[in-house]
């Protein structure tokens, strides 16, 4: 999970969680909220809390020796130093936030505040330069030819999009026009959420962006260690072109190989359809407890959702196989 030790705004709930274990935040297979792990509980993943040591690490570097005990802290490295060397000022004001964190009691920090803050960072996404290997303004006409598969049935542009992608290392989907109007109508008024990305180490958070009908992705940790500056990492492009003529939205997508392969966006871009196009109320009252109810919200329902579905279970399996 996102380290939070260099993480700018409010006092996020996300940390409160491990104060039982070292690291360690227990997860029960039912819906939890923020704040109420005990030692019964049956699982665990990790959560890193700060230690209460110096701001600097032991090797001068400045980095928190708690964030650097993150199981993630590796994968951000050399953004977390470049942060450092840019901003020194901005870089330890968020490392002594952890101070803050600590006086806070477990189950009562600031969540409203935190998912406030988060929403705020999130809201640059897809608006700065597009990062290297990312297309700006990715028209579905630099993809795919319009007129010619205007006589051709929604099927059989199924078909044509689905060859064209299966041999590439992306993620594509063609999506039926009620499905997708369902997500879009619930995009505008809720145009961000998080989703739990299954890890080795248990599962990482991303925070999902929508702007226009691009859906941007990046991890929280990413937000917390960059704030403002934090990049895409990947991007959903949905194209609505055919919507009314054919009855379907083609969608294909652009990630950040550095953080994510093709099964982990897919996992990514599948809880899109989990949690906007769903017709249960209670998963759907996530993504509205996260945009207008943030002190209700609960990160643990939202783990609880993915293993509910089944939709990480495949990716925890080959992380496992690879593991061993």
């Amino acid at each position: 999970m996102a380290a939070v030790a260099a993480a700018g705004g409010a006092g996020p709930a996300v940390l409160q969680v491990a104060g039982l274990y070292r690291g360690l935040c227990a997860v029960r297979t039912r819906a939890l909220g923020l704040g109420l792990v005990s030692p019964a509980q049956l699982r665990v993943f990790p959560v890193r809390r700060g230690s209460g040591g110096p701001a600097g690490g032991a090797d001068g570097s400045g980095v928190g020796a708690e964030l650097e005990a993150n199981p993630f802290y590796d994968r951000y490295r050399d953004k977390i130093q470049q942060l450092r060397r840019s901003d020194p000022a901005a870089f330890e004001s968020r490392l002594e936030k952890r101070i803050e964190f600590r006086k806070q009691p477990v189950g009562h920090s600031r969540q409203g505040d935190f998912i406030k803050c988060v929403e705020q960072k999130t809201d640059a996404l897809g608006k700065h330069p597009v990062s290297r290997g990312f297309t700006k303004g990715k028209t579905l006409s630099s993809i795919f030819n319009i007129e010619m598969v205007k006589d051709k049935t929604a099927e059989e542009i199924r078909q044509i999009w689905q060859q064209y992608f299966a041999a590439k290392d992306t993620v594509y989907a063609v999506i039926p026009k009620e499905k997708f109007d369902l997500i879009w109508s619930r995009a505008q008024s809720c145009p961000t959420f998080l989703c739990a990305l299954p890890r080795r180490e248990g599962y990482e958070f991303f925070v999902g962006q929508w702007t226009g009908t691009e859906l941007h992705f990046t991890a929280l940790i990413n937000i917390q260690t960059r704030g403002d500056a934090a990049t895409s990492q990947l991007v959903l492009y949905h194209y609505p072109e055919l919507k009314e003529e054919k009855g379907i939205v083609l969608m294909t997508a652009e990630m950040d190989p550095t953080f994510l392969n093709v099964a982990e966006a897919q996992c990514i871009a599948n809880q899109v359809q989990l949690f906007y196009a769903t017709d249960r109320k209670e998963t759907y009252g996530l993504v509205e407890n996260f945009n207008f109810r943030p002190n209700e919200f609960k990160y643990m329902s939202v783990i609880a959702e993915l293993e509910q579905s089944g939709l990480g279970a495949e990716l925890k399996c080959a992380q496992n196989q690879d593991k061993t």
